[in-house]
């Protein structure tokens, strides 16, 4: 399990100087880097996207009521999120070449705070890498890009039965709206 706390991690924005100390810090196994899926990432974010879509059994139980349209629907956002920024974006955590972990940022205007907010969802870690703090490096380094962007608050939404998941946020600040979202797909 990687040590959060010594965990050094680094978001596409920030610029190392010493590459010698970058690659020793990669050989540790302490550096998950964090960045925004640019044209190169299309096919991991694909490939962690379509398997929490198809296997998260929480997502599962409210995908038709969200009107998932499956392979093409994914294509189609990964497609906006490229050509349409201004919407929001993929955040992707990577441990050297490979994706590790994920999630979607779509912005909206809270007016009860006139500011830019941030909707989070389908936020996921591999499999064979949950438990050591991928998940928690993820949002906290996208805490301090939102943090760049003006962006004031982060709004996620929890299924009822999943309690893990509920206790992760906890952990990260989050706090319990006492609502429930509802979706209608028009």
């Amino acid at each position: 399990m990687l040590d959060v706390e010594r965990m050094d991690y680094i978001t596409g924005s920030l610029l190392w100087h010493d590459k010698k100390q970058l690659e020793a810090k990669r050989e540790e196994g302490f550096l998950i880097t964090c960045r925004k899926m640019a044209a190169p990432d299309v096919s991991d974010a694909f490939n962690m996207l379509s398997a929490f879509l198809s296997e998260d059994e929480h997502y599962r139980a409210s995908s038709q009521a969200y009107g998932d349209r499956g392979i093409q629907g994914l294509n189609d956002a990964l497609y906006l999120f490229l050509e349409h920024p201004d919407l929001g974006f993929v955040w992707m955590a990577y441990d050297h070449d490979d994706a590790t972990g994920i999630c979607v940022v779509c912005y909206a205007v809270s007016t009860s705070m006139g500011a830019l907010v941030a909707k989070l969802d389908d936020v996921s870690v591999k499999a064979d890498r949950r438990g050591e703090g991928i998940g928690t490096v993820l949002i906290k380094a996208l805490k301090e890009q939102l943090i760049k962007e003006s962006v004031m608050r982060i709004d996620v939404a929890v299924h009822l039965q999943n309690p893990e998941a509920r206790a992760f946020y906890a952990r990260l600040g989050f706090h319990p709206l006492n609502e429930e979202r509802l979706a209608c797909v028009i």
